[in-house]
């Protein structure tokens, strides 16, 4: 079985549940203070790329290993005995820093909101990669670098070593991104510039479109804001996605999937002689993958309670695909079928599936 190591961002999730059957109105209305709101109990669960993606793949029967890093607090020790009843560990523990912790205002009828602290992701380097851990491994993913202060810094000089070092071992990369704060340093940071440095040495790219819209394009992702509700909602491929596609190949991305929330997912490949440069150890048909272009469109849930994890859970199931041999079309649209199971439950494992289930709901699933 091939090795896969999830590196990045990892944290504690708590998400206070909203009542059902209620019309909360607008995040403004709702978030009165002084206001009272009669809530459900909390779901606290792990939370970040290295959980999300990490323990996804395992649930789907990859051979994993994580790689985040924490303080010495109580989060921690939570993050700690999640990760253990899953069978997997591997954290670096900071006793300088607090463990990182998101709250997720996941409002019925309203996008998600998060009170976000990094914490030990800040302090997150090449550094913290030992060799021996990346010994054997087929494919390292990389996740939510816009969230972790060293990814960003000098234009993403450490993000761009962490790459470049795992690639000169042999080893197929895979980036995801995360969403910006515009206010915070990593909304100041100079994205086109860090992108142009690290994809060089990134085979599979999978971020969302508003991360990339933010990034490449900010007066496109300023006016979609401006309209209010979900900015995917009947996105327009050829004139909003395609256009950022072309830059990032350009960039050097070899194979490009642009998470496009409820429009589904949008992807292309480089030629085959760039994705021969791919890891052996992947042993990916590069011949069957190469220049490949396609739109799959999201499967419609049978209730959304959180769209939590969705994405992280759609780029393991793509993941998880690539490495059973699986062709891009067939890989994607598995990712976006993990996707639509991801949103029934409120935390990013709850709603998963294997693969052969998921084949056995597409031919009959309903798509938007």
């Amino acid at each position: 079985m091939k090795k896969i190591i999830t590196a990045g961002h990892i944290c504690i999730d708590i998400t206070p549940v909203f009542p059902a059957g209620r019309d909360y109105g607008t995040i403004a209305e709702l978030l009165v203070p002084g206001k009272l709101i009669n809530m459900e109990a909390a779901d606290v669960h792990t939370g970040g790329s290295v959980a999300n993606v990490g323990l996804a793949l395992k649930k789907l029967g990859c051979d994993v290993r994580l790689m985040g890093k924490v303080g010495n607090d109580a989060f921690a020790a939570m993050i700690e005995g999640i990760l253990a009843k899953h069978g997997v560990g591997g954290l670096l523990v900071d006793e300088h820093s607090s463990t990182s912790y998101s709250v997720v205002l996941a409002v019925p009828g309203i996008d998600r909101v998060f009170l976000h602290n990094p914490g030990a992701n800040d302090s997150f380097s090449n550094d913290d990669i030992p060799d021996e851990v990346l010994d054997g491994a087929a494919l390292f993913h990389f996740g939510y670098p816009p969230i972790m202060r060293r990814m960003f810094e000098n234009d993403g000089e450490e993000l761009e070593a962490i790459f470049r070092r795992v690639k000169s071992r042999g080893i197929a990369t895979s980036l995801d991104l995360a969403a910006v704060d515009p206010d915070s340093a990593a909304g100041r940071a100079d994205w086109e510039k860090i992108l142009s440095r690290v994809l060089p040495h990134v085979d599979f790219f999978v971020p969302s479109f508003e991360e990339l819209c933010f990034m490449l394009d900010r007066p496109r992702y300023d006016m979609l804001c401006s309209k209010g509700g979900d900015m995917t909602e009947n996105l327009d491929i050829d004139k909003h996605v395609k256009p950022l596609a072309d830059r990032l190949m350009a960039m050097g991305a070899k194979v490009l999937l642009i998470k496009c929330g409820t429009s589904g997912i949008y992807y292309r490949t480089a030629d085959e002689a760039q994705l021969c440069r791919v890891g052996e150890r992947l042993e990916l048909d590069c011949a069957a993958w190469a220049d490949k272009e396609g739109h799959e469109k999201c499967f419609v849930p049978e209730i959304v309670r959180s769209a939590t994890g969705a994405g992280d859970t759609s780029i393991a199931a793509f993941l998880t695909a690539v490495m059973q041999g699986r062709g891009p079309k067939e890989s994607v649209t598995l990712a976006c079928a993990e996707g639509a199971c991801c949103v029934t439950a409120y935390d990013a494992l709850g709603g998963l599936k294997g693969l052969d289930e998921l084949e056995g709901l597409i031919g009959t699933w309903e798509r938007k």
